[in-house]
């Protein structure tokens, strides 16, 4: 999942014509870096209601600017218009120029892919999966004995139904959360972007 979301945001890099040629592999393995950590730390944080619900409503969020409102990704601009200053020597109305509609643009992108049937390498589960360390094929399988999937646990998280027998869909986010929290630990040091430039070819 990760190569897919790095070859996404190259995608996104070689359309803008601001940024030097050179640069582009490198900025665009830094923007997969901000977007993956980002919602691995919205997870590990607990947050994960709040990342789902982006991508439940992503359909209406389709503009740069209707993204741009969304703390999460206020959040991961931010950060990528720091990097863009530090590690490619950007100037301040540059950097947050560029990350103002790259990091709303790969996340649009990521929403509109994962919601759509016919791409299956973009689902949700599958982006969940990388964040949390395989810990929804773990969880997936348990609620499937109960009756339900990782479908029934979206539903109950967006609102479709939050009676999930006592308090298993708590101890769902929390063994997500868990997970993520694992992943921010292995991947720390570099661990994650090492990663990442292993895709630029």
């Amino acid at each position: 999942m990760l190569e897919e979301l790095f070859n996404l945001v190259k995608g996104v890099v070689s359309q803008n014509q601001n940024l030097p040629s050179a640069q582009k592999d490198d900025i665009a393995a830094e923007a997969t870096n901000t977007v993956a950590s980002g919602m691995r730390n919205m997870v590990a944080g607990g947050g994960l209601e709040s990342l789902i619900s982006m991508f439940s409503n992503g359909g209406q969020q389709k503009s740069g600017n209707g993204l741009l409102s969304n703390p999460i990704v206020s959040m991961m601009v931010g950060h990528f218009t720091e990097k863009l200053m530090s590690k490619f020597n950007l100037n301040s109305n540059e950097a947050s120029n560029v990350a103002s509609s790259m990091i709303p643009d790969v996340i649009g992108n990521l929403v509109n892919k994962s919601n759509d049937p016919n791409n299956s390498s973009f689902s949700l589960e599958n982006l969940l999966n990388s964040i949390t360390g395989g810990k929804v094929a773990e969880v997936a399988p348990q609620q499937a004995n109960n009756g339900g999937g990782l479908q029934d646990i979206l539903s109950q998280l967006t609102g479709g139904n939050s009676n999930s027998g006592g308090g298993g869909l708590m101890d769902i986010i929390s063994q997500l959360a868990g997970g993520a929290q694992q992943q921010q630990q292995r991947n720390g040091g570099g661990g994650l972007m090492d990663l990442i430039k292993g895709f630029i070819k």
